[in-house]
């Protein structure tokens, strides 16, 4: 058994209980993953099939990391000559990809092709859009993206839009809720016009069918007979749902989290499913995984003092063998720009001192605070990274998988609609709306022969998915569309545009490997599913900016925590009455979250005055800083301050 080498006793516990339902709060870099994927190599060693195993995760990058972690652990191991490859791995994926394979499987149950369309954020909210727009209703007034975070929210839940089209007729007055039942009713009719799903929808209808569907349900059941569920803190309704029913009848569940890390309540995360575990699963065996190998010691003391303070938790006090370290630095700026301009004089030392960039974070509460930062950073002209610009979300990357998306699905009219014209074919927006009301004998010969032709490569493009491999048909589009012909000969953005396409080729040949067909869709799949943190991995060589939330299962051996004050962070809506116990914790878990990303040193930051919304605001300092003992802080002055020392010393 050498490979508990290496582990330490709770560690080992968690990967010799093979059996029942297995509870394991790990806490904030105590080697969860290693500790996951052992228990998979474990089980393996026992006797199980690879196929019997499921584990699941909330993104794609840790998914990835998992994933190439079991196939290493196996690979290597005299256990290779037990079939490892196709349906024998293990199948380690996220809530929503796990939604997507049984939805495919059983597509014909749920009355919906094989190849249907995902909508992603974007295409959900244009969709919302366009609809408040057919309804004649102010966007501004009532924001799409509040409406769709609305409908995200309730989907989570498992409610029905029948539901909530009953509970919002109590409101009085054209309200919000009002006005999102409307949306959401025209918005579900416009999914299944197009044959299509959304995020939510992956995990609703997936949890309808297994629910309703018996000889389903005891199908997967008993395909997955070990069941491990990695961030389970982070799980909302529907997800619990399904891994309660996939659990069900062999109890073997291996739940993975930490209450302290609970951060997306406000998405509909809810924090009774892992405090609930042992109720749930009486028999439970529950493991604390409290040594780190991330932080310093002083980083942790500082973590534990903060985390501390919250009820809504089951004790655990990290601890680390780790050296001691540097001090965390507090430093009180007079405004955002010159809090921004510490920031980045701070990180132009580093880097100049031989850090990498990569290994440098700069944190924020809310993203508006990103542009002054940024402003101070091309000052100086340091190399950064915003986090939530991702590749598959550019227009030239949209529009090639548009043609991909509509070959295969030809219900899909908001691809067809956006790549119908592009490049420009001489079809406008009425004969568009022409095509899409059925009306085409309307249409004029010369342009019916246009909307044959792009019909007829449509269907050239879906024959060639069944005799091509995806980087060679992202190739046969480009050429085949005009995107090529069009971007080559423009501008040297097009011609940025057209290099962001190839890129995209080379980002398919990964599923070259995999018969015609099936790469193809795990193409489409990957581009819709796909988050911000996606994006860290094209960009190493700058320091990355992002929210709190986006760096959640992160770590950079240094990290900037900025905008420390009382009503940003924590958030406004903590300060008011309405605010609740479970707010307030949550908040305090966010900022547990941002410490414990850093393993070398902390910054920490607050500026006495921000301009918010056109408005100066005074700002006193966030109470977090108060619950940090005065030992492991060192105060740095403002350039303010030490320039009048300097001229008072003068």
């Amino acid at each position: 058994m050498d490979y508990l080498k290496g582990l330490n006793e709770k560690q080992k516990e968690t990967v010799l209980h093979k059996n029942g339902p297995l509870l394991v709060l790990a806490g904030a870099g105590s080697g969860k993953t290693k500790t996951i994927t052992h228990r998979i190599f474990h089980l393996v060693s026992e006797g199980v099939a690879p196929r019997q195993i499921l584990a699941i995760t909330f993104t794609n990058k840790a998914a990835k990391e998992m994933r190439e972690r079991v196939s290493h652990l196996l690979e290597s191991s005299p256990l290779a000559k037990l079939s490892i490859s196709g349906n024998e791995s293990p199948f380690v994926s996220t809530f929503h990809s796990l939604g997507v394979r049984i939805i495919k499987e059983n597509s014909r149950e749920l009355g919906i092709p094989r190849h249907f369309t995902i909508f992603d954020k974007a295409d959900s909210l244009k969709a919302v859009k366009e609809i408040l727009k057919e309804l004649d209703i102010d966007s501004k007034q009532f924001e799409p993206s509040k409406i769709l975070g609305i409908i995200s929210r309730e989907k989570g839940c498992l409610t029905a839009v029948e539901n909530y089209l009953e509970r919002a007729s109590a409101f009085k007055g054209y309200s919000l809720n009002k006005v999102a039942a409307d949306v959401w009713t025209l918005y579900e009719k416009r999914l299944g016009q197009e044959k299509s799903l959304d995020f939510d929808d992956l995990l609703l209808k997936t949890y309808r069918l297994l629910r309703k569907n018996s000889e389903i349900l005891a199908y997967y059941q008993d395909l997955w007979r070990y069941i491990h569920i990695d961030e389970y803190q982070d799980t909302n309704k529907a997800q619990y749902e399904i891994v309660k029913l996939l659990a069900e009848k062999s109890r073997n569940i291996c739940a993975v989290g930490d209450i302290d890390q609970n951060i997306y309540g406000w998405r509909g995360a809810d924090i009774q499913n892992i405090l609930n575990f042992e109720k749930d699963y009486p028999e439970a065996k529950a493991v604390i995984l409290e040594e780190n190998y991330r932080s310093t010691q002083t980083i942790l003391a500082v973590a534990n003092g903060i985390i501390e303070k919250n009820t809504m938790r089951r004790k655990k006090k990290l601890f680390t063998k780790n050296q001691e370290g540097d001090k965390v630095t507090l430093f009180e700026a007079h405004n955002e720009n010159e809090e921004a301009r510490f920031i980045a004089e701070k990180v132009k030392r580093l880097i100049a001192d031989g850090v990498a960039p990569k290994e440098i974070a700069i944190l924020y509460r809310a993203n508006f605070q990103s542009r002054v930062i940024e402003e101070s950073f091309l000052n100086l002209n340091l190399p950064y990274q915003l986090l939530g610009v991702k590749f598959f979300e550019r227009k030239e990357v949209k529009d090639t998988l548009s043609y991909l998306r509509a070959a295969l699905n030809k219900d899909s009219l908001s691809d067809i609609k956006r790549v119908i014209n592009f490049p420009a074919r001489g079809l406008g927006k009425v004969t568009i709306a022409k095509i899409f009301a059925g009306r085409e004998s309307e249409l004029p010969a010369g342009t019916k022969v246009k909307v044959a032709n792009f019909y007829g490569l449509l269907d050239k493009i879906k024959e060639n998915v069944l005799s091509h491999k995806p980087s060679e048909l992202i190739k046969f589009i480009v050429k085949e569309s005009g995107i090529g012909n069009e971007l080559k000969n423009g501008s040297d953005d097009d011609k940025e545009r057209l290099e962001n396409i190839m890129e995209l080729a080379t980002l398919a040949k990964k599923y070259d490997y995999l018969p015609y067909g099936e790469g193809v869709e795990k193409l489409i799949e990957e581009s819709a599913l796909s988050t911000d943190q996606d994006s860290l991995e094209q960009e190493n060589g700058a320091v990355k900016m992002m929210t709190v939330h986006a760096s959640k299962g992160l770590e950079f051996d240094y990290i900037f925590v900025s905008g420390l004050e009382e009503d940003l962070f924590p958030h406004q809506r903590i300060g008011s009455m309405r605010a609740s116990i479970e707010d307030s914790e949550e908040e305090r878990r966010l900022f547990y979250v941002a410490i414990t990303r850093a393993k070398k040193k902390l910054f920490l930051s607050y500026a006495r005055t921000r301009t918010i919304f056109g408005s100066l605001q005074m700002n006193s300092p966030s109470q977090f800083l108060s619950d940090i003992d005065a030992e492991f802080i060192e105060e740095e002055k403002s350039f303010e301050y030490r320039e009048k020392i300097i001229y008072m010393e003068l």
